[in-house]
């Protein structure tokens, strides 16, 4: 122990610590692919994402092998491998394809969308003004760790870290927002895959046709095929140029924009809108524009070299280095933030429920539609196989257009809670 009364780390050469989180991570990969024993019981309840988050907190705290504040690794992975992510998901969206689905797929989807925004609202209002002793946590910091929940829940992962570094969230805190947003996702998928299994109950209750699935089914059994055969060398340096390319172009266009950020930076504060003044937003914000921008463009065909997957091995990295953060003590330390938890899905739910009635939409676009922005691209493909095999790259389409909007859209939650605070 140092005089400060820190913890030294037993290692602080980064190769190391490297070296261990993704022994965690390969571990993890490991047990969760076994099929029976206690293994395959496990991980029927806790998503192998969240064990590579706690497994290098435990090894912060308390077993003190390394430390967030001696590794750069944190700095690493959301400064480049977090944006090329972030990249990697949009440029693989199929918009053509998602319009080919008819207006009731989309109006459901954006639908998602606002309904997790606004109950990311209406939960703030909720929570500062009828259960503010539960929460105990003040507002400033409060509508920030919403933002983290806001961006999974619309988008993925790689959102959710976006705004947890945009908004300066709290470690802490930001432990809490994850087991929330792990437990509603889940709790969500479970709701959604029995009303699957009773669509018909729904369908005859809202008046839908479902007569078009019959004609998606058909379509989407050949859509978004995906090259089987193993990626070359140099499709794979085409992979790899394509991603970190389009990252050098987002700090280029951060550098040249951030000097007049730094200008306006009193005007930003005094609007709340002190995100905009953060060289991270506008790297992540770059990076999601261009990337949903050469989705139109021949450069979607990384998909085929593995870029979705890619991007997945960044996520668990990322994830892990977030988990050295982490001081396990202290999720069990606000166990009133999980009421916004409760109200935040209710509310998401009473509005698409409310939307399918008055657009008469069948029960496949709610579910679909929740799971991908609730759930996102890993989920939504279950839900939808749920309906039939085939309609599985629907879910893979809606999830990662979530990934595309997912920052936006917790950016605006954000802004809209803290324009609230008095």
């Amino acid at each position: 122990m140092e005089g400060s009364g820190k913890m030294v780390p037993i290692f602080t050469n980064d190769a190391i610590v490297l070296g261990i989180l993704l022994a965690i991570i390969a571990m993890v990969f490991f047990t969760s692919s076994l099929k029976t024993g206690f293994w395959s019981k496990f991980y029927k309840y806790i998503p192998p994402m969240l064990m590579c988050y706690l497994l290098p907190a435990l090894c912060f705290y308390p077993l003190g092998l390394f430390s967030s504040e001696t590794s750069k690794l944190y700095f690493v992975a959301t400064r480049y491998l977090l944006p090329v992510s972030i990249i990697y998901l949009c440029i693989s969206a199929d918009i053509k394809g998602l319009i080919s689905l008819g207006p009731k797929s989309l109006i459901m989807f954006f639908t998602a969308a606002f309904s997790v925004i606004i109950g990311g609202v209406i939960s703030f209002l909720f929570a500062i003004y009828v259960v503010p002793d539960l929460i105990m946590v003040e507002p400033d910091l409060l509508y920030r760790g919403l933002s983290t929940i806001c961006g999974s829940w619309i988008g993925g992962s790689a959102n959710q870290t976006a705004m947890k570094e945009i908004y300066a969230v709290p470690d802490d805190l930001f432990a809490s927002m994850l087991v929330i947003d792990v437990i509603g996702t889940y709790v969500s998928m479970a709701i959604l895959l029995y009303w699957a299994k009773n669509a018909h109950v729904f369908d005859k209750w809202v008046g839908a046709d479902t007569s078009s699935l019959e004609q998606l089914k058909s379509k989407m059994s050949n859509f978004a095929q995906i090259s089987n055969e193993k990626p070359t060398t140099h499709q794979l340096i085409y992979l790899i140029a394509v991603g970190f390319v389009t990252l050098a172009l987002s700090h280029g266009l951060t550098e040249l924009i951030m000097p007049i950020m730094g200008q306006n930076a009193e005007w930003l504060t005094a609007n709340r809108l002190t995100a905009l003044n953060s060289d991270f937003f506008w790297i992540v914000s770059f990076a999601t524009a261009l990337g949903f921008g050469f989705s139109f463009t021949r450069a979607r065909q990384v998909e085929n070299y593995g870029a979705s997957n890619l991007a997945n091995v960044f996520i668990y990295i990322l994830v892990a280095t977030i988990g050295m953060k982490m001081n396990v003590q202290e999720i069990i330390a606000k166990p009133g933030l999980f009421i916004i938890g409760i109200v935040w899905l209710a509310i998401h739910f009473i509005v698409m429920i409310a939307v399918a009635y008055l657009t008469k939409s069948p029960f496949f676009y709610v579910a679909v539609a929740s799971q991908a922005n609730i759930g996102g691209v890993a989920s939504a493909p279950v839900v939808a196989s749920a309906f039939h095999p085939s309609l599985a790259p629907v879910g893979v389409l809606m999830g990662v257009l979530g990934y595309a909007i997912g920052t936006y859209g917790a950016i605006i939650c954000a802004q809209i809670m803290a324009s609230l605070i008095g």
